[in-house]
């Protein structure tokens, strides 16, 4: 046997690849384009992946803020709520109007945070901003309109961080 007889192996990938295109066989693949073209979509694809984590981390900790900033609103009305009743028991005694000065304070607190009362006698009911804690029959005012305020609410913006504790006028039911 001679040196070269047997199995003709060339050691250039691309000459090898023109050999065979000559020879009427089809050229292997070219797997470093293919290969490429795979890892530029999987870059792509968690490059787009990031994004959507980045806003969805985003868009949580707003919510979260947002849940903690209202938190402490709410917070503040217990203390207005006190005040209210202190005032309410007795409003010329000696002190109602340092608790007067303190009320105020603290409603100007929270309207320069956007909070705002909800709930006054003459609007009408609306179960989205009150709860009706009773109800008395007048022939004076529309059905359904607030007659007294219990208990303020307050909302932030749109948003009702508690709703107004309200006494609901009904008509009455005549026999006809």
């Amino acid at each position: 046997m001679t040196e070269g007889h047997g199995s003709t192996h060339t050691q250039d990938p691309a000459a090898e690849a023109d050999s065979a295109a000559r020879d009427g066989v089809p050229a292997p693949p070219d797997n470093g384009a293919a290969e490429l073209a795979r890892m530029e979509d999987r870059y792509k694809r968690a490059l787009a992946d990031l994004d959507n984590y980045r806003k969805r981390s985003g868009a949580e900790v707003e919510r979260r803020v947002e849940q903690g900033r209202q938190a402490m609103l709410r917070d503040w009305l217990e203390p207005i709520d006190t005040l209210e009743r202190g005032l309410r028991f007795g409003p010329d005694q000696p002190g109602s109007e340092g608790l007067r000065a303190v009320l105020d304070q603290m409603e100007t607190i929270l309207a320069r945070h956007g909070v705002a009362r909800i709930g006054h006698p003459g609007e009408p009911f609306d179960p989205e901003r009150h709860e009706a804690i009773d109800v008395r029959m007048s022939d004076e005012v529309p059905d359904r309109t607030v007659l007294d305020v219990v208990r303020s609410g307050f909302a932030l913006g749109e948003r009702v961080l508690r709703p107004a504790q309200v006494v609901v006028a009904r008509r009455p039911q005549h026999a006809g």
